[in-house]
This record gives structure tokens, C-alpha cells and sequence, in this order.
């Protein structure tokens, strides 16, 4: 079974004690048909724990597999849902997860030192928004909004610095909305320790979202005001315009490229980085095409060789659009995420810029 997406069943029809009745006696379609409602926010969830795609997947994999062998433990307290979080919660909580380090492409030369030393760079994933439809994601737009929020990279990256228990009950608690008995039960652990690392995780999030770091509270940007943005960032990077590229930029921006510990703020410090890092400073050498990740406005970018015939995935932007700007660059220097979006490899019989 697809930890993702599930499969449909011809028994999916039936209600949900008829369906953990049939499972039990070993009906493997009854099994699908009774965890598939759960599987999408189930892989977000992981997601969220983990910040990585790949892990979250294992993780789902592993999860269902303990459901399916211990479906005699489940006792009904709970629904269906709430017993394979505490699964799913737990399995991250324990899970070894990837390094998720790739070389940095084509860097002849060190990049410029990173000056934003306050900034904590952590292991993450970009995640394609196909991933990301989320259930519970009804035509509330404040709810809708804190949803999107939930599964923005700067908010994940923020997560990944808490404790892992921490980190759960963030989750399990803000973010899902389980209360604290159903949480406590989740971890094997008391209400009052719930509470005082939800006390604790908040106060953290407060910090960072004081800081500036992490953003929100105002009207999310609309697609088309992200894709003036995104047209004149590409317009710009296509002919080589770094200061065009900064122009689009908040004063404040952050560029990142996790897990690499190195963090650029501002204009200068980020215009620097761009005329010295990507294929060596020479922007023209690289194409950008269009996607989504997490929500935000993403670019894949290809390097084309020297004959300008051929150009070879480099690697991924995520943009953080707010005010009507760049708040945020995050890129990702794994050509093996390209898959994951569905996006080709490389580009054939590609014209020079």
C-alpha cells in the first residue's frame, strides 16, 4: 500500500467497525479501506516531525506495518485516527533519519562568509504542495491560513530546533488540535508534562517569530501577487541582473541552502552570494522553471553545460513572499529532490540565454 496515497477499496463503503472487524480476522483490502481516510494528514504529519519527505515516508511505511500487526491492541478508546497518530507521533520519535547531504554544485571557489551568525541552519526537505492536501483544509480561511503556516519552511525549520517531545506536542496540540489527555495518552505521559513542553515549545516559536524569522499574522500573498514576483525574479536571474535579483528582496532577506550551517541577510550579504555561488557566479548558465513547494512559490534551477545544449538539474529555490516582497531564499542543492516534483532531470537542446 501506498503510504501516501493509499489505494482504493471495494469495501470502503463499510462503517468503521465493520471494517476493524474484517481486518482483524486478516482482510488486508478492509485494512486500506480503514486507514486510507488518515494516510495524506498522516504524511504531513511526519513530515512536520521529521522535515524530510523521504524519512516521513519510511516512517508512514513502518507505522502502518505496526497497525496491521497489532490491530488486536486497539481497543476502541480512541478513534481509528487518533490510534495510528499515536503510532505514526511515536515512530517519528524514535525513527534514524537521513543526513540529507548533497555536495554544493559547481562551487569553484568558497562562497562569501555568511554574516547572519544568529540564524541556526537545520536538516530539511522542500515538499511538493501535492503532497500537502490536507484533509482538514475546509473553506475556513483563518483555519486554512494556519494550516499553510503549519507547513511553511521557515516555521519547519523552526520545529527541527525543538526537542523532539517538544516538537510533538506543538503538533499533536496547535497544530491537530488533539487535547491534552488525548496527547498525554499518545506519549505515555502525564497531562502537566504536556502542558509545560507546550509551554515551552510556544515560547520558543514566540522568540523566533519576535525575531523576525518567522513570519505571519498578516493576509497571506495571493497567487498572482507571488507570481509577478516570481516573473520578475526569473527575468532577472535569466539575464544575470544581480541587482535587479536584490531589488526584489526585503532589507532584511534571509538566504539559507539547509543543512549547510551558512545564513546570508540582507541585500549585500545575499547579492554577494549570488555573484560568486550559483554555477560559479555566471547566473545566464542557468535555467529556472516554475513549481510549488510547502506552499510557497518555488523555482527548479539547471545548469546547462558549456555547449549550451544540455542543461542538468542544480537544484531548488523555495521563496518566501511578505509585504510585497522576497522575504526569504531557501535552496536546496539536491537534484535528487527533482522526482519528487515530477520535474525532468535534465533539459534537452536548451538555448543559451
Amino acid at each position: 500500500m501506498d503510504a501516501v496515497t493509499g489505494e482504493p477499496s471495494p469495501q470502503g463503503g463499510l462503517a468503521e467497525d465493520e471494517l476493524l472487524a474484517a481486518a482483524r480476522a486478516g482482510d488486508e483490502d478492509a485494512f486500506r479501506a480503514l486507514v486510507g481516510p488518515h494516510l495524506r494528514e498522516l504524511h504531513v504529519h511526519c513530515y512536520r516531525m521529521l522535515g524530510s519527505v523521504q524519512d516521513a515516508e519510511d516512517v508512514m511505511q513502518e507505522a502502518l506495518l505496526r497497525a496491521w500487526r497489532h490491530l488486536d491492541a486497539f481497543e476502541g478508546r480512541s478513534s481509528v485516527r487518533g490510534w495510528l497518530y499515536r503510532i505514526a507521533t511515536n515512530r517519528c520519535l524514535t525513527a534514524r533519519t537521513r543526513s540529507h547531504t548533497s555536495p554544493l554544485a559547481e562551487r569553484p571557489q568558497p562562497p562569501p562568509p555568511a554574516d547572519a551568525d544568529d540564524v541556526e541552519v537545520v536538516a530539511l526537505e522542500p515538499c511538493p504542495d501535492a503532497l500537502l492536501v490536507l484533509l482538514d483544509d475546509r473553506n475556513d480561511p483563518p483555519a486554512r491560513y494556519e494550516l499553510r503556516e503549519s507547513v511553511q519552511l521557515a516555521f519547519l525549520a523552526t520545529l527541527q530546533l525543538l526537542p523532539a517531545r517538544q516538537r510533538a506536542v506543538l503538533l499533536l496540540r496547535d497544530v491537530l488540535g488533539f487535547s491534552a489527555a488525548e496527547t498525554s495518552a499518545f506519549l505515555d505521559t502525564s497531562s502537566a508534562s504536556v502542558n509545560s513542553a507546550l509551554q515551552r515549545a510556544r515560547a520558543t516559536l514566540d522568540r523566533h517569530r519576535a525575531s523576525g524569522r518567522l513570519r505571519g499574522g498578516g493576509p497571506a500573498p495571493t497567487r498572482a501577487e507571488q507570481s509577478v514576483l516570481v516573473e520578475r525574479f526569473t527575468a532577472a536571474w535569466q539575464a544575470g541582473d544581480v541587482d535587479g535579483l536584490v531589488a526584489l528582496l526585503s532589507h532584511d532577506a534571509l538566504l539559507t541552502m539547509p543543512p549547510y550551517p551558512m545564513a546570508y541577510r540582507g541585500r549585500p550579504a545575499i547579492a554577494s552570494f549570488l555573484a560568486t555561488v550559483p554555477a560559479g557566479g555566471d547566473l545566464t548558465r542557468i535555467t529556472l522553471m516554475p513549481t510549488r513547494a510547502n506552499y510557497q512559490p518555488a523555482l527548479a534551477a539547471y545548469v546547462r553545460d558549456p555547449s549550451g545544449t544540455r542543461a542538468t538539474a542544480y537544484g531548488i529555490m523555495v521563496l518566501t513572499v511578505d509585504g510585497g516582497a522576497i522575504a526569504e531564499i531557501t535552496g536546496f542543492t539536491d537534484p535528487a529532490l527533482f522526482p519528487l516534483f515530477g520535474l525532468p532531470d535534465h533539459l534537452a537542446d536548451t538555448p543559451e540565454a
